[in-house]
């Protein structure tokens, strides 16, 4: 039994790293512990025992049903294990979530036994993860007059999965813990660096803020076992930066309550608060979970006699304190009044974290039950020929009459699944949407895979249109966690129905793409809905949202998303560009004056940013929508023109017919598929039967912001700001500072030209500069390393038949190799360019890195603590971000320009260039 002795010296080995055994998922290796079990005499008798009731993973992993079989096998009195009784056996079926254990009740449910198919049926009516295979067994069964059937329906109808679950206690006492003051990101809660540990629960729990901050939470909960643990943000939102789903599962690993005796390392219910509230993509996964996320409002900003805000020497408003979150109070959340106290004393109205529909999901354990428990109610109903009864609240319905639509709104409609037939649905409604395309990402995509088993789902909803797993974020190094993880993951979704970034038989290239620039291609409808793993999913067709790998799963499986409408903040430009500006530079620019506007409250917070940059295609266009996560919106939509949105569809077509040619379609036919539907889209536009999406004039927006390109005169750098003394203001992305700021002597140690802001015109901007300081000076010499990591194979063949890639060989120190890839990261740079595979690289942070302590100037999207750049002893990392020309220039220099050599650097290249047009 050498599967059971290796597993047994891995959990010596985890032993030793203070962990319990892995759960076990494999067939093989339960069968051994069956066989173990079986044998009374067997020395490991009583771990296998163990092994098999509480360390077996759950849904449709191969374990799973292996694990039903057996307990089948005991309920029908075809073997006999004394510490598991049929009735035990029943218990254990009733916590397995679907998949091979639904097979075995409806088997048991349905067959000759009375007694059994009693014991069965009622199992059965508190499980809501059964699928087509399944209803259509109880449909059959149910049309030629079975009984147990009919009262399986009659329950499923009612909602008694539901129903039958204990009501909501009304008090629920927390103990805080301020994890941090200012934005907590998802990096603090699970590090990228980390990221190959994401599927051991146990192992990546480890990684959670730091071994003290876990230590100080357990001694909370010592001191106040009847109470949970409230994880906080104080001055800050919590959960901002990436969709983690690990990152709430470490929150709930540490402070929630296990969901099932018998299954591990799966908890649920975390509480969790912020001062400026929850990041958006954070808190559907705290729904996900069944937890509360508060938006805690203890400090504002102070104001004077005269009710004008205090500023300080900086400008910026004074905050003062409205009510204490300090590490240690004990507080009440009342979920009757929906108010948060302390003591006696009324703190806040907690009523937006309390919506009938989170009541719901904090009841069931989380949202997954919710939305399966709904289709399964709507189902029986309709074969008992009954009207759905009313059990769960009903969705908000918010129709204003005689005002237009934004841009999300319509899309919103035109998707909406469900709702009242003939109405218009306004923002704050409640709506089920289809979803269009499908996005997951290789770091979170064995999560995603996990989620998808736990869900019991096997194959991809045909009603999506495409869906993509990446293998961008493990691009840059082709390590042993990376050859253990990724053909593993490939191959499950591809056999569930995903075109894949590497192909599980080796038969075509390893597309290691940016994901984003895939979905950005792969999307060939500006209606369209788009769901991926990834924060920065916010593609300029389309309305897209970066989300856990848990709301990836229910896509994939559903085909359907569920969410309020999102209000909208409408962001217009004046003015022109001056001749030395990037594109980026008005992007960040833009959420300088959004600031500057509105006194520093950050209207695009949780909202849609509807931007109106048609005249921009698709690929530069992204560099805003990107960006809106960074400014913290919870998505973006771009208006486009009619003939821009054309050649972007265009370009998408060539795009997606070149992965077919390196043989990546699959046997769906999905990527001719989405060539049709884009030349369906086209002729749409061109006979103006249906012309680019816009918003009606008469729409409501919560703000508009107009953004005056004139006053942007030097490149516009967001800088992390780590040295203010408010440590609250470190971090964020909100400080946009000018080139000259920094006076032209800023030392820089690295340069990064990469990460998905980055379009082909920028590589063809750093071939451009080489050949201007070549020309200048006679030499092309960097002072600080340049690594350049074009986002897609698609450029890198672009940019060879334009002549552009053989200018960056020229100058370039080093170049990726596809058939000798990295077996590990790069701990050393020198002062050359390096260009590096296609992919996330350095922007990710989970492989490659900077020096500790370095000051690096980057094109990506991240600056948060540690990520890019780790700190030293004496000295803080920092990644500052910029447009490519700047970072290029601060690689050559070894230093921040300043404005007078940017200007000269930059004469008579092609900058990324943007016209407004109007909008009335």
């Amino acid at each position: 039994m050498s599967i059971y002795n290796d597993y047994v010296q891995e959990v010596v080995e985890r032993k030793g790293e203070g962990l319990n055994p892995k759960p076990i998922d494999g067939a093989e290796l339960l069968s051994e512990v069956i066989a173990q079990i079986k044998d009374l005499n067997n020395e490991n008798r009583v771990e296998s025992l163990k092994l098999f009731i509480y360390n077996t993973l759950s849904g449709t992993t191969s374990a799973a049903g292996v694990k039903a079989k057996f307990l089948k096998e005991i309920i029908l009195g075809q073997e006999t294990v004394a510490e598991i009784t049929p009735t035990y056996a029943f218990e254990l079926l009733s916590h397995m979530k679907g998949g091979p254990s639904i097979e075995v009740l409806l088997d048991l449910a349905l067959g000759n036994d009375a007694a059994i198919a009693k014991q069965a049926a009622e199992v059965l009516k508190t499980q809501v993860f059964l699928y087509d295979a399944d209803t259509e067994r109880l449909r059959e069964a149910f049309n030629s007059g079975n009984a147990i059937a009919k009262e399986i329906l009659e329950s499923y109808a009612q909602a008694e999965f539901f129903t039958k679950l204990p009501e909501l206690p009304e008090e629920i006492k927390v103990v805080t813990y301020i994890a941090g003051e200012g934005d907590i990101s998802t990096d603090l809660l699970s590090p990228g660096n980390q990221a190959h540990s994401r599927s051991d629960r146990e192992l990546h729990g480890k990684c959670m803020i730091t071994p003290e901050a876990q230590q100080e939470i357990k001694a909370l909960q010592v001191q106040y076992p009847d109470a949970s643990v409230m994880l906080i943000a104080e001055k800050g939102t919590m959960g901002v930066g990436s969709s983690r789903m690990s990152g709430v599962n470490n929150v709930a690993l540490w402070t929630g309550k296990q969901a099932s005796p018998y299954i591990p390392f799966v908890n649920i219910a975390p509480i969790v608060g912020g001062t400026n509230g929850i990041s958006p993509i954070f808190l559907t996964t705290v729904d996900v979970t069944g937890g509360i996320g508060i938006d805690l409002q203890n400090w504002k900003k102070k104001v004077d006699e005269n009710g004008q805000v205090v500023r300080n020497e900086n400008n910026e408003p004074v905050l003062e304190e409205v009510y204490s979150v300090a590490t240690g109070t004990v507080l009440i959340i009342n979920t009757k009044t929906e108010k948060l106290y302390n003591g006696d004393q009324e703190l806040i109205d907690i009523s937006k974290a309390l919506t009938p529909q989170k009541r719901e999901f904090i009841r069931a354990g989380g949202s997954y039950a919710i939305v399966f428990g709904k289709k399964i109610q709507t189902f029986a109903a309709g074969v008992l020929g009954i009207s759905i009864p009313t059990v769960f609240a009903p969705a908000k319905e918010i129709s204003i009459e005689n005002q237009g639509l934004t841009a999300v709104e319509k899309i919103f409609n035109k998707n909406a699944v469900g709702s009242t037939p003939g109405k218009v649905l306004h923002a704050g409604s409640d709506v089920r949407v289809k979803v269009n395309i499908v996005g997951s990402q290789d770091t979170t995509g064995l999560m995603t895979a996990q989620e998808l088993e736990a869900m019991a789902a096997k194959v991809i909803s045909p009603t999506v249109d495409g869906a993509y797993q990446s293998g961008c974020h493990t691009a840059s190094v082709w390590d042993k966690k990376a050859q253990a993880n990724i053909p593993k993951l490939m191959k499950f979704m591809n056999d569930f129905g995903l075109i894949t970034a590497r192909d599980p038989k080796g038969e075509y290239h390893a597309m290691t793409d940016v994901i984003h620039k895939v979905l950005n291609d792969i999307t060939i409808d500006e209606w369209a809905i788009i769901i991926g793993g990834d924060s920065h999913t916010r593609m300029s067709k389309g309305v897209a949202f970066g989300a856990d790998s848990g709301t990836v799963a229910l896509a994939l499986a559903t085909g359907e998303a569920s969410m309020p409408i999102p209000e909208s903040v409408k962001v217009t430009f004046k003015g022109s560009m001056k001749q030395h500006m990037d594109f980026r530079d008005v992007v960040h620019a833009t959420q300088s004056q959004m600031l500057q506007q509105f006194g520093g409250e950050n209207v695009f917070q949780g909202r849609i940013i509807e931007v109106h940059i048609g005249t921009l295609l698709a690929d530069q266009a992204f560099t805003f929508t990107d960006w809106t996560a960074e400014m913290k919106a919870k998505a973006s939509i771009c208006i486009s023109q009619d003939e821009t949105l054309i050649q972007s569809l265009e370009i998408a077509k060539s795009r997606i017919q070149i992965m077919i040619n390196k043989g990546m379609e699959n046997k769906n036919q999905v990527l001719q598929g989405l060539i049709d539907k884009a030349n369906k889209r086209i002729e749409e536009i061109r006979t103006g039967e249906k012309p680019a999406l816009s918003p009606d004039a008469n729409a409501k927006y919560y703000a508009e912001v107009v953004i005056d390109l004139d006053i942007i005169d030097e490149p516009m750098i967001a800088d992390p700001d780590v040295n203010n003394v408010d440590v609250s203001k470190r971090y964020t992305h909100d400080a946009i500072r000018e080139l000259s700021y920094y006076g032209g002597d800023k030392k820089v140690d690295l340069g990064f030209v990469g990460s998905c802001m980055v379009h082909k015109d920028d590589l063809k901007i750093v071939s451009q500069m080489l050949k201007n300081v070549e020309k200048q000076l006679g030499v092309v010499k960097f002072n600080a390393p340049l690594v350049v990591a074009a986002p897609t194979y698609n450029i890198i063949d672009e940019l060879k038949a334009e002549g552009d890639w053989e200018y960056l060989q020229k100058y370039s120190g080093f170049e990726f190799s596809d058939a000798l890839p990295k077996s590990t990261a790069r701990t050393e740079y020198e002062n050359i360019m390096y260009l590096e595979r296609p992919g996330c690289n350095l922007c990710m942070g989970n492989q490659e890195k900077a020096a500790k302590g370095d000051t690096v100037m980057a094109t990506s999207t991240r600056l948060f603590q540690g990520r890019v750049v780790e700190d030293r002893d004496g000295k803080k990392g920092e990644s500052l971000l910029a447009s490519t020309p700047v970072v290029v220039l601060s690689a050559i220099l070894g230093r921040i320009p300043n404005v007078e050599e940017y200007k000269a650097a930059v004469e008579g290249i092609n900058l990324t260039k943007f016209a407004p047009i109007s909008t009335k």
